[in-house]
């Protein structure tokens, strides 16, 4: 399998990237091929500087690099030689060389948009969405869409539910994932004209365990294994939840060494052990369920863990089949023709 990396992508690029890519060599197969892609001699460098000679490392020219600033579509059109873009060409098939699944932490809308351009939508897919999974105390829940589809119609919010179930199934192995629609209140009344649209056509889908309506504060309590929204509140509800993990640690890790530093010592293996479950590095990225191909995005800030765990991650969606799964849950849900 060939896994392309985004070197130029995200805050702490290349450097970072590079790193996470090396380490995740450990967890990929002696015939996987790493492609890093991005300006060479920042590539060369790096690699350099880690000592590394693995023979599955290869490097792919970029000349040009898609900044956090720049608007997405228009630096995709303006920027064809950019690692971005020669990334989505990549994992479509439009290379010299081409890649089986490709991954980026850079421009998030420029993820997007060079996907569905070069990489295409899946059969049936009308917009693809970003599945994050957030750690609960019941276990790993799949949110869709992260980022991807601000203004959805409901029809998208109603594919998200059943891309991401799929996922959830496959992905973390849930037998029969349960799914939520965030909303305002918990109330059938609720909510606005799409979110209400978007809870009918989830109630009358065949096979599908709806839980109806959750509020903001459900998301970590396990009432559901999927969670809808569109990709505005998505995306916020995801950096909320990072945000509040990382201050929650702080204060219980500060409060007990006020209280009694011995006692502190006694917790810290107690505490790592629960921030490494909660901690979103260790889930790497995130796929952009619905384009016909692999392409996982991972944060802005990823570390080189985070880039690590993003590459295992993509070669586990390839392993499990899951676009084709997605097309089939997805033909399954569409109403039939009546008979003549």
């Amino acid at each position: 399998m060939r896994i392309a990396v985004d070197a130029m992508g995200g805050d702490e690029a290349p450097d970072a990237v590079i790193q996470g890519a090396v380490q995740a060599l450990e967890s990929l197969a002696q015939e996987d091929e790493l492609l890093l892609v991005g300006r060479e001699s920042e590539i060369d460098r790096c690699l350099a500087a880690l000592g590394e000679r693995d023979s599955r490392i290869r490097v792919v020219h970029a000349d040009d690099v898609i900044s956090m600033d720049d608007k997405a579509a228009r630096a995709v059109r303006s920027k064809p030689n950019s690692s971005i873009v020669k990334l989505a060409r990549m994992g479509a098939g439009r290379e010299e060389i081409n890649a089986d699944v490709v991954l980026s932490a850079g421009n998030t809308g420029a993820c997007v948009s060079a996907a569905i351009m070069y990489m295409k939508r899946l059969r049936g897919v009308h917009r693809p969405g970003i599945a994050v999974t957030i750690p609960a105390f019941s276990g790993p829940v799949v949110l869709c869409d992260a980022g991807a589809n601000p203004e959805p119609l409901a029809s998208h919010l109603h594919q998200y539910a059943l891309m991401a179930e799929t996922y959830s199934k496959l992905a973390h192995g849930v037998k029969r994932p349960s799914v939520a629609m965030m909303n305002i209140g918990a109330e059938e009344g609720k909510g606005s004209d799409l979110v209400r649209a978007t809870h009918q056509l989830l109630k009358d889908t065949p096979g599908l365990d709806y839980r109806g309506f959750i509020e903001g504060r459900d998301l970590f309590d396990g009432p559901a294994d999927v969670v809808v929204t569109d990709g505005f509140v998505g995306n916020t509800l995801l950096k909320m939840a990072e945000g509040l993990v990382s201050s929650l640690f702080r204060a219980i890790a500060h409060e007990l060494t006020e209280i009694d530093p011995t006692l502190a010592k006694q917790f810290q293996p107690i505490i790592r052990q629960l921030y490494a479950r909660n901690d979103y590095h260790e889930y790497g990225g995130a796929p952009l369920l619905g384009v016909n191909g692999v392409f996982m995005i991972a944060h802005g800030s990823s570390e080189p863990r985070t880039i690590a765990a993003a590459v295992r991650n993509a070669r586990d969606f390839v392993a499990h089949n899951i676009n084709e799964a997605i097309h089939h849950r997805l033909e399954a849900a569409s109403p039939k023709p009546e008979p003549a």
